[in-house]
């Protein structure tokens, strides 16, 4: 597998010796089944809410989820076709360790965020779209704001903060994106895209498909994420519309097969009583459909690390590999003009795979930037305390 892909700009691609793909039936394996039903986003968030925002035709409607009420605002942009839930099981370690506020919003296109031009994800609108959301929420007088963003949303976090749209901003992390390994990716991406399942048949199922491929490595997370990423169908099964191949061929499967010689003819019934049964649900697929969105993907990368670099607030990086940084970041990084840290093992969604590893850098940075104080409860056992 290339390492481009394993860093690609909207999803890991399965990172599983044998992941399974399209039409792949899945098995649980030995041992106690593992549950994929979805979590609440309230397990993790306090408030939910939708703020408008003018956009010269009317308003557009942003989804927020919001944590904490004192310290600075963390302000969370999500990767391409993800939402503001895949923060969650992050904002519940962060919000543990250091006194500060959490906003993650589902941008443009994504989640339930409800605007008049969907369609329109360049760089300059996300990152227009960020700054009218901050002035939505507090006003000509923001709090100070640090802001977060993975991946396609790490982009737009640059985007936003070179273009000053966030006057207010304390600081700039920046997950799991690099110039040089993005757009060494995008020729890669509509095939990667193509190997994904269209539809599911339940939300467990693309739990399921999402920690089994690889790209949510923690259960918990996918659990919640999942549901920002997927939609009922508007077709029903069946339909014109869901061709009929996809529409049978990339359904979960947990039985055996059970059409080798010898199969009893009760076993053919059963089997096609389910197959009925199956057809009266509604499928599930994705939100967004990320192969139109190809267009802005040269936007969202080129020219990233210098603009990174440009930004004059303190910056943090993290990776999950070190052979991620390009040539302007490796020399940018030995000047000491940002501060990085690598985490391990974790694939590209790392705020996911890793929410305590990521909570833990960031809290440190910001003591360590005076940005804001751990909380009295919490133990810390860094130097930096």
């Amino acid at each position: 597998m290339e390492k481009q892909l394993h860093l690609n700009l909207l999803s890991s691609k399965p990172s599983i010796p044998g992941a399974l793909q399209s039409g792949s039936k899945m098995r649980m394996g030995p041992g106690r089944k593992r549950d994929f039903s979805p979590l609440p986003w309230s397990q993790y968030f306090e408030t939910m809410e939708d703020v408008e925002v003018e956009n010269g035709n009317g308003k557009d409607t942003f989804r927020i989820y919001s944590c904490g009420s004192q310290g600075p605002v963390l302000l969370l942009l999500h990767g391409g076709g993800h939402s503001a839930l895949s923060w969650a099981v992050f904002t519940t370690a962060i919000c543990s360790r250091i006194i500060c506020r959490v906003v993650a919003v589902d941008l443009r296109g994504h989640g339930d965020t409800k605007v008049k031009n969907s369609e329109d994800l360049s760089a300059e609108t996300l990152a227009k779209d960020v700054g009218k959301v901050v002035e939505a929420l507090y006003g000509e007088n923001p709090p100070p704001v640090l802001m977060i963003g993975h991946s396609m949303g790490g982009a737009i976090a640059v985007h936003t903060a070179a273009a000053n749209h966030v006057p207010s901003l304390l600081g700039l992390c920046v997950i799991d994106v690099v110039e040089g390994t993005a757009m060494d990716a995008l020729n890669s991406m509509q095939n990667f895209l193509r190997s994904r399942p269209r539809t599911f048949k339940s939300v467990e199922s693309a739990v399921e498909w999402s920690v089994k491929s690889g790209q949510i490595r923690n259960v918990e997370s996918a659990r919640v994420s999942m549901m920002g990423q997927v939609k009922r169908c508007e077709e029903p099964l069946g339909s014109p519309s869901i061709p009929k191949g996809i529409s049978e061929g990339i359904i979960e499967e947990e039985e055996e097969d059970e059409d080798e010689e010898g199969c009893d003819e009760s076993n053919h019934r059963r089997k096609k009583d389910d197959d009925q049964e199956v057809k009266k649900e509604s499928l599930f697929t994705w939100r967004i459909e990320l192969a139109k969105t190809e267009r802005f993907w040269d936007g969202w990368f080129r020219g990233l690390s210098s603009l990174f670099l440009s930004c004059p607030v303190p910056k943090l990086l993290l990776l999950a590999g070190v052979d991620r940084l390009d040539k302007d970041l490796t020399i940018g990084q030995m000047q000491g003009k940002f501060q990085m840290q690598v985490l391990p093992q974790c694939g590209h969604a790392v705020h996911e795979d890793a929410p305590d590893k990521v909570a833990e850098a960031l809290s440190i940075f910001m003591v360590r930037h005076k940005f804001t104080e751990w909380k009295d409860d919490f133990q810390c056992v860094f130097p930096v305390c």
